[in-house]
């Protein structure tokens, strides 16, 4: 899954926003683009899309688009 992350200004961002998703259950393979302003994950189980823009958002940033 794809999903456009908007406030992400450098690579403690980017850390933050890894940290995020790595911690949701169903989560693996994050990987965090500074440049694309996006994270990219692998499902191991279904995870709730509002479930990943809350974890993204509590960790303090925006989120966009998600793509499948």
């Amino acid at each position: 899954m794809r999903v456009a992350i908007k406030g992400m200004s450098c690579q403690h961002c980017v850390s933050a926003v890894t940290k995020a998703l790595e911690q949701l259950d169903g989560v693996k393979n994050v990987e965090v683009s500074l440049e694309k302003g996006e994270a990219r994950f692998e499902e191991e189980k279904p995870v709730d899309r509002e479930t990943v823009r809350k974890a993204v958002q509590d960790a303090g940033y925006e989120v966009g688009d998600f793509e499948e």
